[in-house]
């Protein structure tokens, strides 16, 4: 298996990763359904202490920790680095939270949604702060987006609060990692480290340390919810470094997907007849991104 992916290209390693990756975050959703007896809290606490571990022993073994070091200098120069680290790793334990809360509490749909929606809030943002100029394609995207909002305002049930965090938050949070030059594995290790603090806080609170040991068979799914988002983790980093931007763009949209597969077949929730029309129009959305993504562009065409 090994001599395997060693003989594929690297373009090849890279879709594999990726793949790899949505797989395993969509596997991570399903999790929280497992472990009704502790709260979307204590999922989250007991994640991040298992998770740091595991991910400090990957990018070792994948050759990051050099870039650990190097934010570790930049910090030094910086102090006000620090700050802009811990502003990061709030906005990343909120959506850490979220992915915990939502499948106990019927709203992995509402989650998912966000991640539909996050690429085009990107394509704003990008318009907004970095005066990008949209092309056609992303122009009929983010009109296809906002009429799938305005059906979903129609409707009455409007957008959930949810859906808004994870659409607008993410946006947030890379925007702030790009401007202080941070968006780097080094980085995305020290916001874990400094949400590490708190989640031990949490976990060894004596009520969640009672409840693990009376429930044994909480400890696979405990341990499982840091391996696999540690494993999750370093697959993206790897395919962000094997794949093109474009190609790697397209494929950010299978985990989405896989997210509501998992929402509607494994925790059961559905999608009512007044959501149709909204999820469809954003399906519009992302087919016209990944068109655009997909087509080739000349060697002298502008960047949108």
């Amino acid at each position: 298996m090994q001599s395997f992916y060693r003989g594929m290209t690297p373009t090849s390693r890279g879709v594999v990763a990726s793949v790899v990756a949505s797989a395993l975050f969509a596997v991570l959703y399903a999790l929280p359904g497992m472990l009704t007896v502790l709260s979307p809290t204590e999922i989250f606490a007991w994640r991040v202490v298992v998770t740091v571990p595991v991910l400090t022993v990957l990018v070792v073994a994948i050759g990051e920790w050099a870039d650990v070091r190097g934010i570790a200098r930049r910090i030094r120069q910086t102090p006000l680095l620090a700050g802009l680290l811990v502003a990061d790793a709030a906005l990343l334990g909120v959506q850490i939270w979220l992915f915990g809360w939502a499948p106990q509490t019927g709203h992995g749909l509402d989650v998912a949604l966000g991640y539909f929606l996050m690429p085009l809030m990107m394509v704003l943002v990008g318009v907004t702060l970095h005066r990008e100029r949209l092309s056609r394609l992303r122009i009929a995207a983010v009109a296809a987006a906002a009429i799938g909002v305005i059906f979903a305002l129609l409707a009455g049930g409007g957008i959930g609060w949810s859906t808004v965090v994870v659409a607008l938050g993410y946006p947030i949070y890379f925007t702030i990692r790009r401007a202080a030059r941070i968006d780097s594995t080094g980085a995305l290790w020290f916001e874990l480290v400094i949400l590490l603090v708190p989640s031990i806080v949490f976990a060894a609170q004596p009520a969640s340390l009672a409840v693990v040991a009376a429930h044994t068979e909480l400890i696979v799914p405990v341990l499982l919810l840091g391996v696999i988002s540690a494993v999750a983790l370093v697959a993206y980093i790897l395919a962000t470094r094997l794949l093109s931007f474009s190609l790697f763009g397209l494929l950010t949209y299978v985990e989405p997907v896989l997210l509501v597969v998992v929402a509607v077949v494994v925790l059961g929730e559905g999608v009512s007849p007044s959501q149709v029309p909204t999820y469809l129009a954003i399906l519009v959305a992302i087919i016209l991104l990944m068109v655009e993504g997909a087509a080739p562009r000349r060697p002298d065409a502008a960047p949108n």
